[in-house]
């Protein structure tokens, strides 16, 4: 076998292993077991909720599982034809395995992205909240670009989206915004851009024309259906009403409509202006804080939350996974990852698959790179 053709079949089997390892590859296969077993009792579906539920969690244990299948039935395949062209000294077969194990190689990146998505919430819709750090108008108006961006990107791939709340900036851009992301795995995708966004650019708000450096949040959190219980008791949760404001030439409410819900003992914070009701508003805010206060027990057992918890501690220096550099140079770095394009426009455009599978691979080979410089 060339030296080459061993590379590649040496990476795929290290991405089936690591897929094996992501997936708890033993316990996986007998969960799936177990829950075929269930899904042909006749009285499953005597509670729907429970086998939506069941069904929900099969179905994504065996589309990860029939992904590493296939890649290992497909690289056995591969090697036994190229076995054989060299046995008999057949060139165009070992030219036909070798160029299948090629496409093989290619393919398995997008098929570890697939597997990746099999997080108890990844299928859910998905809340995405956008925050300015300190600065004023700049911070502002790069929160307002981050959230074109998403907007953008969820287009890109057919998801719907809505704005649940939107605090509009003092002169430009917004204070603050939540967008609903709804479409298959979209919380799957966007888990891992929760995090401080750092954006340098020439201040068009700067009559010098200055370099100035701005930061916005933004935090990533599921879509709860009404089987995942989580309960609130009403003391825990400070409720504030006000009118609500609206992006440039929507109306705006005359009347104290949007709700806002403090959970007292987290101190997480959602709103809800989206509708004209106060009731419909605040039983959607309950919604999102189900969801958020859901989405920290999800950390949790990531063994994440520490991490997460520092990332949004402050919206500044040393919090931040991502650069986009406009000036003096053009160039967009994750933090993370190590994975950069010399394209900020594409990216501010929505081009943020690169960033999210590289995020996600990352998750399953135990972590990001060990130490990524910064952007000057």
């Amino acid at each position: 076998m060339r030296p080459e053709i061993q590379t590649i079949v040496d990476e795929i089997k290290q991405a089936l292993s690591l897929l094996r390892r992501h997936l708890d590859w033993d316990v996986a296969l007998k969960r799936l077991d177990e829950l075929n077993a269930r899904a042909e009792d006749p009285n499953l579906w005597n509670d729907p909720a429970v086998a939506q539920k069941l069904m929900r969690e099969r179905d994504q244990i065996a589309k990860s599982v029939d992904v590493v299948r296939g890649i290992g039935r497909e690289l056995d395949d591969h090697l036994t034809l190229l076995e054989l062209g060299e046995a008999e000294n057949d060139e165009a077969t070992i030219v036909e395995a070798e160029e299948q194990l090629k496409h093989l190689g290619q393919d398995v990146q997008r098929r570890q992205i697939e597997a990746l998505l099999s997080g108890e919430a990844d299928s859910f819709d998905t809340y995405v909240e956008f925050h300015a750090g300190a600065g004023g108008t700049e911070s502002q108006d790069w929160a307002e670009m981050l959230m074109r961006m998403y907007m953008r990107w969820a287009e890109q791939h057919d998801y719907k989206v809505e704005i649940i709340e939107y605090t509009a900036g003092e002169g430009a851009g917004i204070k603050g915004s939540t967008l609903l992301v709804k479409g298959p795995n979209a919380y799957g995708w966007l888990k891992t851009e929760s995090g401080v966004h750092r954006l340098v650019r020439i201040s068009p708000f700067d009559a010098n024309a200055r370099r100035q450096t701005s930061f916005a949040s933004v935090w990533v959190y599921p879509v709860i259906d009404d089987s995942i219980e989580i309960t609130i008791p009403e003391s825990d949760v400070r409720v504030d009403t006000y009118r609500s404001s609206g992006a440039g030439g929507q109306h705006v409410n005359t009347t104290d409509s949007a709700v806002r819900l403090t959970h007292i003992p987290t101190g997480i914070a959602v709103a809800c202006q989206a509708e004209r009701s106060q009731h419909k508003n605040r039983a959607k805010a309950w919604d999102m804080l189900r969801a958020r206060l859901y989405e920290v027990e999800l950390k949790k057992r990531e063994e994440k939350a520490s991490a997460e918890a520092a990332a949004k501690t402050e919206i500044g220096w040393g919090h931040q996974i991502r650069s986009y550099v406009l000036q003096p140079y053009q160039m967009v770095k994750d933090l993370r990852t190590g994975v950069q394009s010399t394209d900020p426009a594409k990216v501010l455009n929505g081009d943020l698959d690169p960033f999210m599978e590289a995020s996600l691979a990352a998750r399953v080979s135990g972590g990001a790179v060990d130490a990524v410089a910064d952007i000057e």
